[in-house]
């Protein structure tokens, strides 16, 4: 392999490496104004897109330990990786897909988890990971909250009855 190839092959390794997952996308047909467009969006959902040799990017891809992507690679093919989370990354590319048409999502790498087509979108349409942090912590809170209401309850009413005496003692 020449040296710029190596030298890029090198740049992909790391960027793999250096992301908890990648997309690739199709991008045939996306105008450079549009491409433009996405990843200026993805840098804001802290992505980033990057247009690939399927050839290097296939041996890149082996090197950083994702299984062999075989005959998968073809056509006009971009990787999208980031440090974030990956549902933001597949919202940014499920929306721009709905306002443009494109690019397609092929298939993607999630923790050396192949995710296909179905997977991204359903991915993207997963709530923020604050949101699901604060559902997740209601859903934990609320059987102590429960708890705590129930032992309550029988002083409670204990008090409200002492209270109804008292309140008819001092009647008489």
């Amino acid at each position: 392999m020449r040296a710029e190839k190596q030298l890029i092959g090198n740049e992909y390794v790391t960027r793999l490496n250096a992301s908890p997952f990648f997309i690739v996308v199709d991008y045939k047909g996306l105008t450079v104004g549009h491409f433009s467009e996405l990843r200026k969006r993805l840098k804001k959902a802290g992505g980033e897109i990057h247009v690939v040799k399927n050839s290097i990017f296939r041996i890149a891809a082996k090197e950083s330990g994702v299984a062999d992507l075989g005959g998968v690679l073809a056509g006009q093919l971009a990787v999208i990786t980031g440090q974030r989370d990956i549902s933001v990354a597949a919202k940014v590319v499920k929306t721009f897909q709905a306002e443009f048409d494109k690019p397609k999502a092929q298939f993607g790498f999630l923790n050396n988890r192949r995710l296909e087509t179905a997977d991204i979108v359903a991915l993207a349409d997963l709530p923020p990971l604050e949101v699901l942090r604060g559902t997740l912590l209601g859903v934990l809170q609320a059987p102590a909250t429960q708890l705590v209401r129930l032992l309550g309850t029988p002083a409670t009413q204990l008090v409200r009855v002492l209270q109804a005496k008292i309140d008819k003692g001092q009647e008489s």
